[in-house]
């Protein structure tokens, strides 16, 4: 209740009038995020202004994953705990950060992780990892893909336009619950996320008019083999 509170009257209301104002935002496809339910977010990460921008579009409260350095700094951590963000030690396998990922889901909650890790600072989608599909694939709950584009260029004082796209949901209820079903789940969402992304960077060509973007192509992706016991399973 405290968070929802928080989220509609400090996120929506100041924070997200504030990100309106220091960047020109548009969205594409927010019909697509479904309105109750758990469902895993996966999106790419390019600026620091990625979560409130990404918060701010949404119709629906995300709970984030951060890393675990964010929630040490004074003022920031108090922000981003009283909206519902986890901790998540970057780089190492964290379990905990998975028991309470698949906690949020479970209890019907949006969970919203940026899949490459960390940011890309030159402006593309990364690769991703497979901590989105894993959640989704153990709790089975849908990935709802979703690009950022040109926050990058974003600075204080520098009003760049900056647009997010979401994509149908995905669902990997026949995938396995191992190495093989996360990778090729997470093969998936990089590739949906892509193809969101380059979708952004044709209207941002364009002027940024009206669209839909793209309906989700049906040939999976591929992705190279990887040692299962690089993915925790707990």
């Amino acid at each position: 209740m405290l968070h929802g509170l928080v989220y509609w009257t400090v996120g929506k209301g100041l924070i997200g009038a504030t990100i309106r104002t220091v960047a020109d935002l548009k969205a594409y496809g927010k019909e697509r995020v479904p309105r109750e339910g758990g469902a895993v977010l996966a999106m790419n990460h390019m600026s620091y202004i990625d979560p409130p921008v990404i918060g701010t579009l949404c119709p629906r409260r995300i709970v984030f994953l951060a890393k675990v350095e964010l929630h040490r700094t004074p003022g920031l951590a108090q922000l981003i705990r009283a909206h519902g963000t986890l901790a998540v030690r970057r780089g190492e396998s964290d379990r905990e950060a998975i028991r309470l990922s698949r906690e949020a889901v479970r209890n019907n909650l949006l969970l919203g992780m940026f899949v490459e890790g960390t940011r890309q600072r030159e402006g593309v989608p990364g690769t991703a990892k497979p901590g989105a599909a894993m959640g989704a694939i153990q709790e089975g709950v849908p990935v709802v893909p979703a690009a950022i584009h040109g926050s990058h260029r974003w600075r204080p004082g520098k009003r760049a336009p900056v647009s997010v796209a979401w994509g149908e949901p995905m669902r990997f209820d026949e995938y396995p619950r191992n190495s093989r079903g996360y990778w090729q789940a997470t093969a998936e969402i990089e590739a949906e996320i892509r193809r969101l992304w380059q979708f952004l960077d044709e209207m941002d060509r364009l002027g940024r008019p009206d669209g839909v973007p793209p309906r989700r192509e049906s040939v999976p992706a591929k992705h190279p083999a990887q040692d299962e016991a690089a993915v925790p399973t707990a």
